[in-house]
């Protein structure tokens, strides 16, 4: 578990691929601190187990998904990646609670100055798009960021000047894909509204999902 808090911004020193699966290289200072092998890492948003560990740096072994369905897969010496070590019980949570589990590669679709700030606009692919709401949060590349606007296919996000400046979007420009996670309480509630197979009684249910009637039944309206 994480916050989207940036910790530090690491560099690419090489993605061993093997077979399907890969091994990736990371140059880090912070996020060594504390960090044994076998503890977590989120990588850009994703989620990842330290396998080794170096006076300059630490390595995790990338899963065929992590590399098919986040931009890790496209990684190479030299690109600079998001880095956060794993939320500990009683930590400050100053961000949102991000588990590192990237829900979708999106594509920047504007960047443009607002004032001292900037406002970032991304595609948003339907499979995510009932968990991005405005108002809510939103990871980009293991960033904790707040919804300003959500349209059909876009979604848009404001970004301070000290996230612009520690973090990876300092170079942030159209047509740059980044990995996406939706907020996990929107996700889970999207998953009871879409279930039609969740039942009361541990049978089947003929209703679709979450109810008005449903809830009436169990007294919530």
């Amino acid at each position: 578990m994480f916050t989207g808090l940036i910790e530090e911004v690491g560099t690419v020193q090489a993605l061993e691929r093997r077979g399907r699966g890969g091994r990736l290289s990371i140059q880090a200072r912070k996020v060594l601190e504390g960090t044994r092998l076998g503890d977590s890492i989120a990588v850009s948003g994703a989620c990842l187990t330290v396998v080794d560990l170096r006076t300059d740096g630490f390595t995790v072994d990338c899963m065929p998904e992590t590399l098919s369905h986040t931009t890790l897969g496209t990684a190479g010496a030299g690109t600079l990646v998001n880095l956060e070590r794993s939320l500990r019980l009683g930590d400050r949570l100053g961000g949102h609670l991000v588990l590192g589990h990237v829900d979708a590669v999106v594509e920047v679709l504007a960047v443009h100055p607002a004032g001292a700030a900037w406002e970032v606009g991304f595609s948003l692919p339907e499979a995510v798009r009932v968990c991005v709401a405005a108002k809510g949060s939103v990871a980009v590349d293991g960033i904790s960021l707040t919804v300003m606007q959500v349209g059909a296919r876009s979604f848009e996000v404001g970004i301070i000047p000290h996230t612009m400046k520690e973090t990876t979007l300092r170079a942030v420009r159209v047509g740059q894909r980044v990995n996406v996670e939706s907020d996990v309480l929107a996700r889970y509630v999207q998953r009871v509204l879409q279930s039609g197979d969740e039942t009361r009684t541990g049978g089947p249910q003929t209703s679709a999902g979450l109810t008005e009637t449903l809830l009436r039944e169990q007294g919530f309206v």
